[in-house]
C-alpha cells in the first residue's frame, strides 16, 4: 500500500463555538496560591498550565474521585445499581472527619451513599460504598491502585478510599487531573456534583456541598474538594463554557479561600485563552480508491473527525487539515484496513490524526472466487 501520492492540504471551514478570539496572556506561578496546580482540557487531556504538577503530595478527600470512579464503573457494568441497599459496617461507621454519622447496621441506597460522598464528602459513606462494591475496604483500595496504574497515575498510592491522612497515601496534581478526567466521562456524576444543598434520611439530615464554586463560578460542574492537616486545602474543579471543558487541580493551599481563588484563576485563564472548534470531514477523505487484483474495482473509505479541536484564541484561521490517501490498495482488503489518514495542524504543529479505513472487505481475484460468484448468480436465476 502506498500512502502519500494523493495529498490534499486545505484550510478547514470551522464552526466556531466561542466569542471573538483575543490574544493569549501568560499565567505566572505567583498568581496561583497553591504549591501544586494543573489546568487540563478535558476532551483531549492537553495540559494548559502546570506548577509542580508531578510533585508527590497528600490530597485529602480528592481521593474520593477514584472511589466514585470505581463506583460508577460498577454501576455501568451492572455489578451494582443505584437502588441497591447498602448496610453500614462497624468499620464504615468508625470513620472520623466529615461524615453523615452512619450507625452500624444503618441502611441507605447506593444513590444516597453517592450523594453523601459527593456533596458532604462523607468518609463513612465512601467506606460503605467501597465495602459494598468489593467486600472490604482493603480489597477496594487494591482496585483503586490498579485503576490508578491503568490510567498512568505514576505518582499515586492509595492507602484508603476516603483521603484521611495516612502515611504513604499520596498523589500529584497531574494524577488527580487524570482520574478526574476519567470520572467525568460518567455523565451521571454531574447529577451529584451540581447539588448545592439536599437532605438524607427522609429530610432529617441536611447536607451542603463543600465546593463553594457552585455558588460563585459561571459554568462550574464539580468536582471534589478535600482538606486535612497534612494535605492542606485541595480541589479538583471542573467547568464548562461553550463546549470547552476544563479541569483545574490545586493541592496544598493554606486556606479554603485560597483554594477556590487558585482554581478560579486557572479556569479563568483557560476560558480566556482557548477555544474549541468542530472540523468538518473533507470530501477527499472518503473518496473510493481502486483495488488492484480484487474482485471489485473500488473500495469505499470512511473516517471520523475529532469531537473537537482545542486551539488558542486568535489562531482559529490558522487551523488546517491534510488528507493522505492511497492511490490504490492491493487485494485482499480487510474491512477496517487503514488506507490513509487526516492530520489536523496548527502552524506546523500536529494536533490530532485520524485514520481513514476501508468500509468493506475485498477478496483477491482467483479462479475459485470467480467460480463462486458465477455459482451464486446461477442460483439466483
Amino acid at each position: 500500500m502506498k500512502i502519500g501520492k494523493r495529498v490534499v492540504c486545505i484550510a478547514l471551514s470551522l464552526c466556531f463555538l466561542l466569542a471573538a478570539p483575543c490574544g493569549a496572556s501568560a499565567l505566572s506561578d505567583e498568581e496561583i496560591p497553591a504549591p501544586a496546580a494543573l489546568l487540563m482540557e478535558a476532551d483531549t487531556g492537553r495540559v494548559l498550565y502546570e506548577k509542580n504538577a508531578h510533585e508527590v503530595r497528600e490530597c485529602a478527600s480528592i481521593t474520593k474521585v477514584m472511589t466514585l470512579l470505581l463506583v460508577m464503573e460498577a454501576i455501568d457494568s451492572g455489578k451494582i445499581s443505584m437502588t441497591d441497599t447498602v448496610t453500614a459496617s462497624e468499620h464504615a461507621s468508625s470513620m472520623g472527619g466529615s461524615d453523615i454519622w452512619l450507625a452500624p447496621g444503618e441502611t441507605m441506597t447506593v444513590d444516597e451513599m453517592v450523594k453523601a460522598t459527593v456533596v458532604a464528602s462523607a468518609n463513612d459513606a465512601a467506606v460503605a460504598l467501597a465495602e459494598f462494591v468489593s467486600g472490604t475496604e482493603e480489597a477496594f483500595v487494591a482496585e483503586m491502585n490498579k485503576k490508578a496504574a491503568d490510567l498512568g497515575m505514576k505518582e499515586t498510592v492509595f492507602k484508603n478510599c476516603n483521603g484521611l491522612d495516612e502515611d504513604g497515601h499520596v498523589t500529584s496534581a497531574y494524577d488527580v487531573a487524570l482520574m478526574s478526567r476519567e470520572l467525568i466521562k460518567h455523565k451521571q456524576i454531574f447529577t451529584y456534583t451540581s447539588i448545592w444543598m439536599d437532605t438524607l434520611r427522609g429530610g432529617k439530615t441536611q447536607i451542603v456541598n463543600t465546593n463553594k464554586l457552585l455558588k460563585s463560578y459561571k459554568g462550574i460542574t464539580g468536582l471534589k474538594t478535600g482538606t486535612t492537616g497534612k494535605a492542606g486545602s485541595c480541589i479538583s474543579a471542573t467547568a464548562e463554557r461553550d463546549n470547552l471543558r476544563l479541569i483545574a487541580v490545586t493541592l496544598g493551599s493554606a486556606t479554603g479561600k485560597e483554594r477556590f481563588t487558585a482554581a478560579s484563576t486557572l479556569l479563568d485563564y483557560g476560558f480566556a485563552n482557548y477555544t474549541v472548534a468542530i472540523p468538518s470531514l473533507p470530501e477527499e477523505a472518503i473518496a473510493p480508491i481502486p483495488v488492484v487484483g480484487g474482485m471489485q474495482a473500488l473500495v469505499g473509505t470512511k473516517a471520523t473527525t475529532p469531537k473537537s479541536v482545542l486551539i488558542p484564541k486568535g489562531k482559529e484561521t490558522a487551523l488546517e487539515t491534510k488528507v493522505e490517501l492511497s492511490e490504490s490498495v492491493e487485494a485482499p482488503v480487510e474491512q477496517g484496513q487503514v488506507v490513509g489518514k487526516i492530520t489536523y495542524t496548527l502552524e506546523g504543529e500536529t494536533l490530532v490524526e485520524c485514520e481513514i479505513t476501508a468500509t468493506e472487505p475485498v477478496e483477491r481475484i482467483s479462479l475459485f472466487a470467480v467460480l463462486g460468484v458465477l455459482m451464486r448468480q446461477l442460483f439466483l436465476m
